[in-house]
C-alpha cells in the first residue's frame, strides 16, 4: 500500500507496552531511494528525546489509522544510544543503534544481515565523522588522518528538509515537491509530489525516482528528465485513488 509521507508526519508511534511519541521526520537514502529511519520524538516520559527507528521494527499487519506500531518496548527505547538528530550520525552512532536493537545492517539496497554501514548526514550540516571506540592506534599521524576523513556514506536526506526544493525539467521549472509516496512492503519511496504553481494552476502531479537525473543540496534544486510541457500528459494525483493502488 502507499502512504503519503506528509500524512506520516504526526503519526503516534506504540511500543509493545506504551506510546513512543509522535513522528517528526524521515531518513531516506537519495541514492536507492529507501527509508532508512524514522524521527519519532519522544515527548515528556524522555525529555522530548528524538530517536531513530528503523522501518524494521514496524509490525506491518497492525497498522491503523494515524498508529505506527513496533515491535520494541519502551525500555528498549530509553535504553538506546542518545543521538543528536540535529547533526550528524556516524557510522559508529548508527552501528551502536545496530547493536542495541539486533537490526540488521543496512547494506545500500536494503537492510542485509552483512553490508557497509553509512552515516546519516542531514543536508547544511558538514559530515564529521566520529572515531571508533576500537581505534587504539598510537601513531598520532595516522590518528589525524582517520579524524579528517569524510570517505562515509553522505547519501542520507530529510525528507523535510528536500520538502519545497524547486522542480526543474529540461527547459523550465515545472513546481516544487510537495510530498513523497512511500510503498510499506519495502519501505521505497514510489513517488515524488510536484506542485505545479501558476503554470499549471497549482495541480499536484507524480513523478518517479528514475525520472530524477541529480539533485543540487545547495541549491535546494530537484532536475527531472523531459520538458515542461510533457508533464501536462501525467494525470492529476487523486490522493484517494493512489493510496487504494
Amino acid at each position: 500500500m502507499l502512504h503519503s509521507i506528509k500524512n506520516l508526519i504526526g503519526y503516534t508511534m506504540g511500543a509493545t507496552d506504551g506510546e513512543v511519541g509522535k513522528v517528526k521526520d524521515f531518513y531516506f537514502d537519495d541514492q536507492t531511494w529507501e527509508i532508512r529511519y524514522l524521527i519519532v520524538e519522544t515527548g515528556g516520559w524522555l525529555f522530548g528525546r528524538k530517536v531513530l527507528i528503523s522501518p524494521v521494527a514496524i509490525i506491518a499487519s497492525a497498522w491503523d489509522s494515524n498508529n505506527i506500531p513496533v515491535n520494541l518496548t519502551i525500555d528498549q527505547i530509553k535504553n538506546s544510544p542518545d543521538i543528536d538528530t540535529n547533526r550528524p550520525v556516524s557510522r559508529q552512532q548508527e552501528a551502536e543503534l545496530q547493536g542495541h536493537y539486533s537490526w540488521p545492517e543496512y547494506g545500500g539496497l536494503g537492510f542485509t544481515t552483512s553490508g557497509m554501514i553509512g552515516g546519516v548526514v542531514p543536508p547544511g550540516v558538514p559530515f564529521e565523522e566520529t572515531i571508533s571506540n576500537e581505534m587504539h592506534n598510537d601513531d598520532s599521524a595516522q590518528n589525524t588522518a582517520n579524524i579528517g576523513n569524510t570517505s562515509g556514506d553522505q547519501h542520507l536526506r530529510s525528507i523535510k528538509h528536500i520538502t519545497g526544493y524547486t522542480i526543474y525539467a529540461s527547459d523550465d521549472e515545472i513546481g516544487e515537491v510537495e510530498d513523497f509516496l512511500i510503498d510499506d512492503k519495502n519501505w521505497e519511496i514510489a513517488f515524488m509530489v510536484v506542485n505545479t504553481g501558476t503554470w499549471y494552476t497549482g495541480k499536484k502531479l507524480l513523478t518517479t525516482p528514475k525520472n530524477i537525473q541529480r539533485i543540487e543540496w545547495d541549491t535546494s534544486s530537484v532536475y527531472v528528465d523531459n520538458t515542461r510541457d510533457s508533464y501536462r500528459d501525467n494525470p492529476e494525483l487523486d490522493y484517494d485513488a493512489i493510496m487504494n493502488r
